[in-house]
C-alpha cells in the first residue's frame, strides 16, 4: 500500500475505505473490512446519518481488536444542529456507535457556504471544537463540500481547517471544487481526501459504448475503475481517494491499483485518452459548460456552472441523480442558488469563453429540474430552516 502524509505528518492510506455503502452481511462486511486492514488501508469514513454504519464498523473494529490500526472519520449534521448540547449529543452517540473515546478525523457534514459556517460559530462550535481536541476526543476537524468552487475556496480560508473532503474525478476536473479547489487547498497546506472518484459507480457501470471502446482500445490496459483512481493518485495534491467498496472483489482490486499507482504514471498521452472519454460521456450533455466559473459571481446568486453540471448529468448519467445533484447545489443552502433566480440580465454571457447562451439555457434547466421534488426540498429546507 502506498501512503501519503496528513497535516500532522500521519501516514494515511491512499485508497480509504468509503463505508457508506456497506451491504450484505456482518460477516461479508467484516471479511471486507480485514481484507483492507490486512493489506495496508488504515482510513475508513463513515457519518451519523448513513443508518447502521458507524455501529457496524464499531463492531467490526472492536471484535477484531483493530481500533489502533486505523483511522476513524465521521461527520457532524450541522444540519440537524441547533444548539451545543445538540453537538454534544449526537458527537457521544457517535462514540457509542464506533466503540471508542475519540475520533480521529471529524467532519462538518457537507458544508454548504460560509454563512453556514457562521450559524454553527453562533452556537458555539469553535469552543466545541477546541474543548475535543484539547481533550484528545477530536485529533482532526474537516469538513465534506459539494457545491461551487467559489464557496470552497472561502470555506477554505474561515477556519483553520486540518483538512477537508470534496467530491473529484475527471468528470468533474472543473466543477464542484474542482481542481482549482484542489490546488487551493494544497497551497494553503490543508489535505485533500476525495469522495465519489467514480461518481458513484457512474465511472464504471453507466459508461456509454464509445467510451468504453477507448478504454478498449488503449494499449495500456486498465479497467475503467482503475484509470479513474489512478487518475486521481497520480495527483500529488490527493491525499487519499474513499472508494465505497462493498465486496471482496472490490476490496482486492482497488487495493491492487492503490499499491501500484503513483504520481507522474499519467503522462500526456492518458490525459489525452481520458480528454476523450470525457468527451464521449459529455456526447449526451445538453450544455456545453466547462465549469471555468467566468460567468460568476452572478447579480441574483445563481450558482450558473452548478446548474449546467447537473442539467448535464440529467442527461448524460442518471435523471435522479441530477435532480440530487441540482439540490445539494442550488437548495440545500442559506441562500438559494437556483436558475430561477435568474433575472435575464445577460451580465453573464459577456464573460463566458464558450459562447453559451446561459440565460436560455437556465431558462431550460429551470424547467427541466424545477419540478415538483424540488419545490417540496426547497420547502422543506424552509420550514426546518435547516443550514
Amino acid at each position: 500500500m502506498n501512503y501519503r502524509p496528513d497535516k500532522y505528518g500521519n501516514q494515511i492510506s491512499i485508497l480509504g475505505y468509503g463505508c457508506m455503502r456497506f451491504k450484505g452481511s456482518f460477516s461479508d462486511t467484516e471479511r471486507q473490512v480485514m481484507t483492507a486492514v490486512e493489506q495496508g488501508v488504515n482510513y475508513f469514513d463513515t457519518a451519523y446519518v448513513y443508518p447502521g454504519n458507524e455501529e457496524t464498523l464499531g463492531k467490526v473494529l472492536a471484535k477484531n481488536n483493530l481500533r489502533d490500526k486505523v483511522f476513524i472519520a465521521t461527520k457532524l449534521p450541522h444540519y440537524l444542529v441547533r444548539s451545543s448540547d445538540k453537538m454534544e449529543s449526537i458527537f457521544t452517540e457517535q462514540l457509542r456507535r464506533l466503540q471508542t473515546d475519540y475520533v480521529d478525523f471529524y467532519l462538518m457534514h457537507m458544508l454548504t457556504g460560509v454563512d453556514t459556517w457562521e450559524r454553527l460559530k453562533s452556537l458555539g462550535i469553535i469552543q466545541w471544537l477546541e474543548e475535543k481536541k484539547k481533550s484528545g476526543a477530536i485529533r482532526q476537524v474537516g469538513f465534506s463540500y459539494h457545491g461551487n468552487s467559489d464557496a470552497f475556496l472561502k470555506l477554505i480560508d474561515v477556519f483553520d481547517w486540518d483538512f477537508c473532503q470534496i467530491q473529484y474525478n475527471y468528470m468533474d476536473e472543473h466543477s464542484q471544487a474542482g481542481r482549482r479547489g484542489l490546488y487551493y487547498a494544497y497551497e494553503k497546506g490543508v489535505p485533500v481526501f476525495i469522495m465519489e472518484p467514480l461518481r458513484g459507480g457512474k465511472l464504471v457501470n453507466r459508461l456509454p459504448e464509445e467510451a468504453k471502446h477507448i478504454f478498449e482500445e488503449y494499449p495500456v490496459r486498465h479497467t475503467p475503475a482503475q484509470w479513474a483512481l489512478r487518475w486521481l493518485w497520480n495527483q500529488k495534491e490527493v491525499t487519499c481517494v474513499l472508494s465505497g467498496m462493498n465486496s471482496l472483489e472490490m476490496v482486492q482490486d482497488n487495493i491492487n491499483t492503490a499499491c501500484t499507482a503513483d504520481v507522474g504514471e499519467i503522462g500526456p498521452a492518458e490525459e489525452e485518452m481520458l480528454k476523450q472519454v470525457v468527451n464521449a460521456i459529455n456526447s449526451k450533455v445538453k450544455v456545453g459548460c466547462t465549469g471555468c466559473a467566468y460567468c460568476v459571481p452572478c447579480p441574483k446568486n445563481v450558482d450558473i456552472p452548478g446548474t449546467f453540471a447537473a442539467y448535464n448529468r440529467r442527461y448524460s448519467e442518471n435523471k435522479f441523480w441530477g435532480l440530487v445533484e441540482y439540490a445539494m447545489c442550488t437548495a440545500l443552502r442559506k441562500t438559494r442558488t437556483s436558475a430561477s433566480n435568474c433575472v435575464q440580465c445577460g451580465k453573464c454571457e459577456s464573460h463566458c469563453p464558450q459562447n453559451i447562451e446561459i440565460r436560455k439555457e437556465l431558462k431550460n434547466a429551470e424547467k427541466e429540474l424545477e419540478g415538483p421534488l424540488y419545490k417540496f426540498v426547497c420547502k422543506l429546507q424552509k420550514v426546518f430552516d435547516l443550514f
